[in-house]
């Protein structure tokens, strides 16, 4: 097939205004549905209510009806006294009051004399403690107008007011067919047999989002990119589906039959949408039925069912889109975008002091973890080359904004403990959660002296004290009063793959041609120790094979040599062995916490300080590999002159994760 270009690429205003339009080609109409399982269904026609509520005059407290102006005259010096069954009547809350009282008087207030009277101190008024009839509701008046969204306190109303049925409009029906010979449907899967075709999940995802907003999702199995059975599962699901999803198959590429196949029974309206991620998206009609194109990558195709599929159900149903909370933040480093482009990022948010900071996650439109970690999205118009630091901004949150302000901003250096850390602090102190950025112990540092993050994570060794951290810190945070706390030790090494087929020993072997490397970014800890490993053994960094070329994290390096993409990197044991991978031990190294002292007092960081101080969160470490705890959650004292006359090169970070 020839290759498809966007002959009808708009903006993703025009896509809005164009999905709006599509509304008009779904018709819903109405069904009946059982009150108690209408919680989320939208009214079809106004709701009367068929009897009154209360439908009696009825006792509003425990004790005795009477007649209001047989009391008149009872005081403390004069009591009256009534005759039980003739002048007063025991009631309980929400029984029927006789037709012959219009008040109540509370049990407290009522003194006993014998099963047959009653003396009062104190005189009623009419109606005193009594629930009229129809109080809360009046037989035959609209308890709820039509396009009302039921909730679960409605529901109570409704059954009060005697509706045991009630109309609403038809959940809209939403087919979702996912196409692509490159997937695989999720129980296919063998764990045991590795895979070679990628896990079908968007279908999923989007069938819940469906469900969420108030629709019926039709979830089809996968179909093969072939043109033919592409038609054929569209044509014979039409009929049940008010609105078509069709995932992936609709970008510029000459497998896509997406465009062809909407042209031949309908119309594309558009073909590509001046949006990041989400650009593939298409929007026409199939004969009588509106079909959007999702993309298939994963963040591509949340943002285009979000900017254009939520809002067409809501539209249907009547409905107004809930709008989410805004913040203003700044982000945390600049960020660049592309210029024409309306570009939606997701972003970490966390409040340190009086302002919220944004970290943009990692861009790319198939990360589906940007998706499940981010607090908040940043949207950067059209017409705008990106942010700049320090830029004040608005963004909408993800997240409910008191978990915002429950959370911890961790920067610096990567470790897999902080997972553990962060399990953990949720389990015994809900709700406190752990926000770590892996930028490196020097962005740690730097952010720390920015005031963006409430701790850093540093585990940086100067080459001529051989000292941890504590130089960096009394050079790069003079004037900052801090806290540091030992999170553990843990040992450095060469991950190799698995078996060490190339029989690598140590970091002289990396001069070896047949051997490939992957280096971490500038300003790590674990670049810092390489640097002075090599120096050590006298090896010219520049004679090994890949020493130019980076990555940000442990597990990253560790992926790359399970891939075999490279033969080693330096990282940590717990990394190797969560990889099957081999291990050549280089170096133990300590890894330090460093807290400013003003946000001690905060009980988040004392919550902290304490999870890492437990036994079972030494015990996790244990379990991992490759860590020493002996040492885990002391403070280390840091004298005034401590290492400060040791000379440090200027903290520059340029590129990737390093620069904050």
């Amino acid at each position: 097939m020839k290759r498809k270009i966007y002959l009808k690429k708009k903006s993703l205003d025009e896509a809005k205004a164009i999905a709006s339009n599509l509304a008009s080609l779904i018709r819903l109409g109405a069904e009946t549905a059982p009150v108690e399982q209408a919680l989320g269904r939208v009214t079809a026609m106004p709701i009367f209510a068929k009897i009154s509520s209360p439908p009696f005059h009825c006792a509003a407290m425990d004790g005795i009806a009477v007649k209001a102006e047989s009391t008149y005259g009872a005081t403390e010096d004069s009591p009256k006294v009534l005759i039980v069954g003739k002048e007063a009547f025991w009631v309980n809350t929400g029984h029927p009051i006789p037709s012959e009282a219009n008040a109540v008087i509370m049990i407290e207030e009522v003194h006993q004399i014998d099963s047959q009277k009653v003396e009062i101190r104190k005189a009623a008024y009419p109606w005193q403690h009594v629930r009229a009839i129809g109080e809360d509701i009046v037989a035959t008046e609209m308890v709820f107008p039509e396009n009302h969204q039921i909730t679960p306190y409605d529901i109570g109303a409704l059954l009060a007011s005697g509706n045991r049925e009630i109309r609403v409009k038809r959940r809209p029906r939403v087919l979702i067919l996912p196409t692509g010979s490159e997937l695989i449907e999720p129980g296919e899967v063998n764990p045991s047999v590795p895979l070679s075709k990628i896990i079908e999940s968007n279908s999923y995802v989007l069938s819940n989002l469906v469900f969420e907003d108030g629709g019926e999702p039709i979830r089809h199995p996968i179909v093969k990119d072939d043109f033919e059975k592409i038609r054929e599962a569209l044509v014979s699901n039409r009929e049940e589906a008010d609105l078509i999803l069709i995932i992936a198959g609709s970008s510029a590429g000459s497998e896509d039959y997406t465009h062809a196949i909407i042209e031949e029974a309908g119309e594309v309206y558009i073909h590509g949408i001046s949006m990041m991620p989400g650009k593939p998206a298409l929007m026409g009609r199939f004969r009588d039925r509106p079909i959007i194109g999702i993309p298939g990558y994963p963040v591509s195709a949340i943002i285009a069912y979000e900017e254009l599929v939520r809002p067409l159900i809501y539209q249907v149903l009547h409905l107004k889109k809930p709008e989410r909370i805004k913040v203003r933040a700044f982000p945390t480093r600049k960020i660049p975008s592309k210029l024409g482009t309306e570009e939606f990022l997701r972003v970490k948010v966390g409040r340190v002091g009086e302002k919220f900071y944004a970290t943009p996650l990692p861009r790319g439109a198939g990360i589906i973890t940007s998706l499940t970690k981010g607090d908040g999205i940043l949207r950067i118009p059209t017409y705008s080359e990106g942010l700049e630091e320090n830029q004040e901004t608005e963004l909408e949150l993800l997240k409910p904004l008191e978990e915002v302000l429950r959370t911890i901003v961790m920067v610096g250096s990567h470790d897999l403990t902080l997972d553990l850390l962060a399990n953990l602090l949720g389990k015994y102190y809900p709700p406190i959660f752990l926000s770590s950025h892996s930028v490196g112990s020097l962005g740690g540092i730097l952010a720390l002296k920015r005031g963006i993050c409430h701790i850093a994570g540093l585990h940086l060794l100067d080459p001529d004290s051989g000292q941890y951290n504590i130089p960096y810190i009394q050079n790069y945070l003079e004037g900052v009063d801090v806290k540091v706390f030992t999170l553990m030790h843990r040992e450095q090494g060469l991950i190799v793959q698995h078996q060490n087929p190339k029989g690598i020993k140590g970091l002289v072997d990396l001069l070896r041609e047949d051997i490939s490397f992957i280096n971490r970014q500038k300003g790590s800890g674990t670049r810092v120790l390489l640097d002075k490993e090599l120096r050590d053994l006298s090896i010219d960094p520049s004679q090994i094979r890949g020493y130019e070329n980076e990555e940000f994290t442990h597990m990253a390096i560790a992926s790359l040599v399970a891939s075999g993409r490279v033969d080693a990197g330096l990282g940590i044991l717990s990394a190797a062995k969560a990889m099957d991978l081999d291990f050549i031990p280089v170096a133990k190294e300590r890894y330090d916490l460093v807290i400013p002292s003003l946000y001690f007092g905060d009980e988040k960081i004392e919550k902290l300080i304490a999870t890492i101080r437990s036994k079972e969160f030494k015990e996790q470490v244990l379990h991992l590999g490759g860590y020493d705890v002996s040492k885990t959650g002391e403070e280390i004292r840091i004298t005034k002159h401590q290492y400060n006359n040791t000379p440090q090169p200027p903290l520059k970070l340029r590129g990737g994760e390093g620069e904050l």
